[in-house]
């Protein structure tokens, strides 16, 4: 999809599924938050067992860098692909994920690991994801890149142009 039927179709896809700004970027609504409670290993306090999300990214929007202190299954569900940008915690190198149709892109469905740093952004009019955090999302967990100077200055050194997307 592209041009004016994307960015159509996206507009749609923000109002229908009740789609709200996300901090990072892009617009999201969660859709699932587990009953069941977990505790992990790492002395996180007690969270939900999984979480999950709509989000939506448009044409010159993108998700800035960020990490999340848990797994994240990121799976495409419709539109253009959608680059997936990752570096480990050190951020001394960044690796490209494409998600799509299975048989145009690297696959419908990535998980980034957790405490790895991950941006995104669609490669055409927009992408519709859903995001699966276990143990589930909670905002104590996330860090922009931005707000820490030392792994910024790193990923910087490392893939210069993607530090913009901070």
């Amino acid at each position: 999809m592209s041009g004016i039927d994307g960015a159509a179709r996206a507009a749609r896809l923000i109002e229908a599924l009740g789609l709200q700004p996300h901090p990072e970027g892009g617009h999201y609504r969660e859709v699932h938050r587990a009953s069941t409670r977990v505790a992990p290993d790492d002395g996180r306090p007690a969270r939900a067992a999984g979480t999950g999300i709509h989000f939506l990214l448009r044409a010159g929007e993108h998700s800035r860098w960020h990490r999340v202190l848990s797994d994240e299954t990121w799976h495409h569900y419709e539109g253009d692909p959608l680059e997936l940008l990752l570096a480990p915690p050190e951020g001394t190198n960044v690796t490209r994920v494409v998600l799509g149709r299975a048989l145009e892109s690297d696959g419908p469905a990535h998980t980034v690991p957790a405490g790895w740093w991950q941006a995104a952004r669609p490669l055409g009019a927009y992408a519709l994801v859903g995001c699966t955090v276990y143990p589930g999302f909670d905002f104590a967990d996330f860090a922009f890149l931005r707000d820490d100077a030392a792994a910024l200055a790193r990923l910087a050194a490392a893939a210069p142009g993607l530090a913009a997307l901070a």
